[in-house]
């Protein structure tokens, strides 16, 4: 085991852990907000609409990330007319096309979560709030959303640990995230295995800070479900 090179790596592997946290920061930011949308459209009445929702998620669930990551990476540059559009400023980069792949990929599994989040909030719920007066979106903002939110979060928390295990397939299109950091090391060591273990150490510290910012806010969704503290005498 060497040491030395694995205290070597450390400095460059947090580089690529820089590049990592972009990559599950952005992705996540703009698939959670795409699968409130989607999952809206999911539980919709209207029958296109839902439909089309349906198909949305069941194609991207149903295929793999690195073959929807090639497909934008590679495929796209092939559409002649995308080439000489303003799309191609960010078609051309690498991290961006890794950020559309994730971004895809998390709304389709996102929106699934949340629609299981809407339709948990019981009948009940929602008649007590129109006993109040309310109808509409001031019932949705104030009482459906928060607790389908609420309900949801334990499983999103599932889908932040995956995204984050996802970024490493950004290597294969040349983004040097930790992954992509670490076989560049390799390629001129030939260590995998210290290499390795400092990345996956890395990892592990990046789901750890992750998971507790998603349990932190599931606890200040969920205040009036504690006991509340006894006075001491």
């Amino acid at each position: 085991m060497d040491f030395q090179l694995m205290a070597e790596s450390v400095v460059p592997l947090l580089h690529g852990m820089l590049k990592t946290f972009q990559l599950v920061t952005i992705s996540l930011s703009i698939g959670f907000c795409l699968a409130i949308g989607l999952a809206l459209l999911r539980v919709s009445r209207q029958p296109v609409v839902s439909g089309a929702a349906r198909v949305y998620i069941f194609v991207i669930r149903g295929t793999p990330l690195l073959v929807q990551l090639f497909l934008i990476y590679y495929g796209l540059g092939q559409v002649e007319w995308l080439r000489h559009s303003i799309f191609w400023v960010v078609l051309r980069e690498p991290f961006w096309c890794a950020v559309i792949a994730l971004i895809i990929n998390t709304t389709a599994y996102g929106a699934e979560i949340i629609r299981g989040g809407l339709q948990s909030v019981s009948w009940g719920e929602k008649e007590a709030a129109r006993s109040f007066g309310m109808s509409g979106f001031l019932l949705f903002r104030r009482i459906v959303f928060p607790i389908a939110i609420r309900q949801a979060l334990p499983a999103y928390g599932n889908e932040v640990i995956l995204m984050v295990k996802a970024t490493s397939l950004a290597s294969t299109v040349t983004v040097m995230e930790m992954t992509g950091v670490s076989n560049a090391i390799i390629a001129d060591t030939y260590r995998p295995l210290e290499v390795f273990l400092i990345a996956g150490a890395l990892y592990l510290l990046l789901n750890f800070i992750l998971i507790n910012i998603v349990r932190w806010i599931e606890r200040r969704l969920s205040g009036h479900l504690r006991q509340p503290v006894e006075a001491k005498s």
